[in-house]
């Protein structure tokens, strides 16, 4: 497994984060997050899903794989990364959303979900919730107020368990991205986003 490393080698905690379904653990986003978290003290480790890293090697591009393979590599890396004592699992869309379906089983320490695809776009009668109704682990999910993968007024209707958080980020869409007439901008939701995970990191 190849991970890419920010922060103190010696931190307390460390923060997994895998990428969602269309772009590689170095996008901008990600990125932003790893470096963010990274810059308040703790140990950020990236890796990708083997269809994203074949991608990368000879440059094909792939769906997903399969839920097998996505959680199977999740297992793996969580004991690469020395067991899940003092690990957070999650990441953007979909990593997140494969981390949260293992969180309980592993017992991980947190589980941080950056935009939660609660619904395919345009299908939101077909519900990813049915787990995080019953979720143990102590969960943050940041999510921007108009994602199209799941908005604050349809989440708002779902029953999610006790252990789950939300932080909302204003006008955000699945990238956390506002429009103009919104007066912010895609860096300070993405400053709020890590500080919420930052903070929510800290309390566990």
């Amino acid at each position: 497994m190849h991970f890419l490393f920010d922060g103190p080698k010696d931190a307390a905690t460390t923060v997994a984060l895998a990428h969602g379904a269309g772009a590689p653990m170095d996008m901008p986003f990600m990125a932003a997050f790893a470096e963010g978290l990274a810059a308040r003290g703790l140990r950020v480790a990236r890796f990708e899903f083997p269809y994203m890293a074949g991608r990368r090697a000879d440059g094909k591009k792939r769906g997903p794989d399969r839920a097998p393979v996505l959680e199977e590599t999740w297992r793996t890396v969580i004991e690469e990364l020395g067991g899940p004592e003092n690990l957070i699992i999650g990441g953007k869309s979909m990593g997140g959303r494969i981390a949260s379906v293992i969180a309980d089983a592993a017992g991980v320490k947190g589980l941080l979900c950056l935009g939660y695809p609660f619904h395919p776009a345009g299908k939101p009668e077909k519900l990813r919730t049915a787990h995080l109704e019953t979720l143990r682990t102590p969960a943050l999910i940041v999510q921007g107020t108009r994602d199209s993968l799941g908005a604050r007024d349809e989440v708002a209707g779902y029953a999610l368990s006790p252990a789950i958080r939300l932080h909302w980020l204003e006008d955000g869409d699945h990238s956390f991205k506002p429009r103009k007439r919104s007066g912010l901008t895609e860096a300070q939701n993405w400053r709020e986003g890590i500080e919420a995970a930052a903070d929510f990191i800290g309390r566990l």
